[in-house]
């Protein structure tokens, strides 16, 4: 075969590693990114932070001037970040139908401490995206004045209870057992095993018998219901510590026993199996309801962790100003005294051996600032597009897509995906995740488009005005949207409910 020569023009995608890296920033959330940084400042010598230094590298400069031209009255024209890559993102949600403490959970609307009955064993909630705008003035005092985990406040009582050191021990073993909401998961015999697995049978049993004892201790602690095995046992243990009368012991006979049918509101049934009356069941309804299935919840709430918004959304004149939050944009630079001495040594900085850190950390600087501007450019026509929401609430939310702010913006659909992940925006409603303002549209009488959200949000309405007695069906949800002109079929409606951790109409009915 006689050998040839042949040219040959082709196209190919060659991703560089500051490609990579650009896109690997993009999708980080903004721990990820902090932890990202640090990991690179302890690597490389020639980046550094520059709070204790002079001036910031002028690429993250230009990023600090890019927010300030934002504050026009409309939505700043900012559209000199580029970036381009490839991926996707998906989210699911998952519901349980077994009686859980969850079920009684207090949510932004409980009705459960004003004493209604509309809406005692479903949690309407915001979508899981939002964190809020804040929040109330009493559950922030009793927050600040805690303080303290639920294991230390146990410890402290612990220390006042005179207790043998094998008893302090066996009582210290379940304390930390405990979950976050106050409960044992694990039995006596699996923590017993866990402890002793090659001890002989009679000290596996002396210990036992020990953490049998300090399991009593434990259940008559603060708060009341901590140390029980399931929700059932949590509030029987609540309720014995009440006062006795014929009213909690009914109420204790529904938690051993028909806490299912309590969920469900089925009186008469009820009734039949307790048998006490009407008014007695709705006594013992009532004083249920004030219990706390989770009895660490006050406890867990210091450790939760805040939502740091990436970008801040402020109203300005007849517009909105959009910026990025100045805590969570880093201040670096190039460390002046190494990058002095690369420019001075023989053959330049290509030929030292820290030539290619430096070009490194200009890199890195680099694409943080592509990533926020990326970020800002994203949440500036998130804003343009839904201005509706931004003024009158998430009933005037439009249907938006990956795709339009990706034509917009010349981007791939994966860029903008990337951006709307684990990226949060500060609104005059709340913060949201970016992915929140993006939604399917369903079809109207008029031939336009209403947005999901806004089909939620109308549900949620129609919802908390109903007749406790007479609770709306997915059928009736559908029937009344289709009155303000919005054509939604029943499945969906029920698949909107379910999304809202709302219970179907026999659970929300109140006998």
């Amino acid at each position: 075969m006689k050998p040839t020569l042949q040219v040959r023009l082709s196209q190919h995608l060659s991703l560089t590693p500051q490609l990579q890296q650009s896109i690997r920033l993009l999708q980080l959330s903004t721990l990820e990114l902090n932890q990202e940084i640090d990991q690179m400042l302890a690597q490389n010598p020639l980046l550094e932070a520059d709070e204790d230094y002079g001036e910031p590298e002028p690429l993250l400069q230009d990023l600090a001037s890019t927010a300030q031209k934002s504050d026009a009255g409309d939505v700043a024209d900012a559209r000199d970040g580029e970036g381009g890559d490839g991926g996707d993102g998906g989210e699911a949600g998952e519901e349980s139908g077994e009686i859980r403490a969850d079920d009684f959970g207090t949510t932004e609307r409980d009705d459960w401490e004003n004493g209604t009955e509309a809406d005692d064993f479903d949690g309407i909630r915001e979508l899981p995206s939002s964190a809020g705008a804040g929040s109330e003035e009493g559950e922030r005092s009793e927050t600040e004045s805690e303080g303290i985990s639920l294991r230390e406040h146990l410890v402290q009582q612990m220390a006042g209870m005179g207790l043998s050191e094998a008893d302090r021990v066996a009582l210290m073993v379940l304390i930390e057992s405990l979950n976050e909401d106050g409960y044992l998961e694990d039995s006596l015999e699996d923590i017993t095993q866990g402890l002793l697995a090659d001890a002989e049978p009679e000290d596996r049993e002396e210990l036992l018998d020990h953490l049998r004892c300090a399991l009593r201790w434990l259940q008559s602690m603060d708060p009341p219901g901590v140390g029980a095995a399931h929700l059932s046992e949590c509030l029987v243990l609540q309720l014995r510590a009440l006062p006795r009368s014929q009213v909690q012991a009914i109420a204790i006979l529904i938690c051993k026993h028909h806490l299912e049918l309590l969920a469900k509101r089925d009186l008469r049934r009820m009734m039949a199996l307790t048998g006490a009356d009407e008014a007695l069941l709705r006594e013992a309804q009532a004083l249920i309801t004030h219990l706390e299935p989770k009895p660490g919840r006050r406890f867990a709430r210091n450790q939760a962790q805040a939502v740091v918004p990436d970008v801040i959304v402020q109203k300005s004149g007849r517009g909105f100003r959009v910026m990025i939050n100045p805590d969570v944009a880093p201040k670096l630079r190039i460390n002046e005294l190494y990058a002095r001495a690369l420019r001075q040594t023989r053959g330049g900085v290509s030929n030292s051996p820290l030539g290619t850190q430096l070009q490194e950390a200009r890199w890195f600087i680099k694409n943080i600032q592509q990533r926020f501007e990326t970020i800002l450019r994203v949440s500036e026509a998130i804003v343009e597009r839904q201005r509706g929401f931004f003024t009158h609430g998430e009933l005037a939310m439009k249907p938006l897509v990956l795709r339009e702010i990706a034509d917009e913006l010349s981007l791939h659909e994966s860029t903008i995906s990337r951006v709307t992940t684990a990226k949060y925006m500060a609104t005059p409603w709340g913060t949201f995740e970016l992915k929140y303002f993006f939604g399917s549209g369903l079809s109207t009488e008029t031939g336009g488009n209403a947005s999901s959200t806004a089909v939620r949000a109308l549900i949620k309405q129609f919802v908390a005005a109903e007749d406790a007695a007479k609770p709306l069906s997915d059928s009736q949800l559908a029937s009344m949207l289709e009155e303000q002109g919005i054509q939604v079929a029943r499945r969906t409606v029920a698949k909107y409910r379910e999304a809202l951790k709302i219970a179907p109409a026999n659970l929300r009915k109140s006998a």
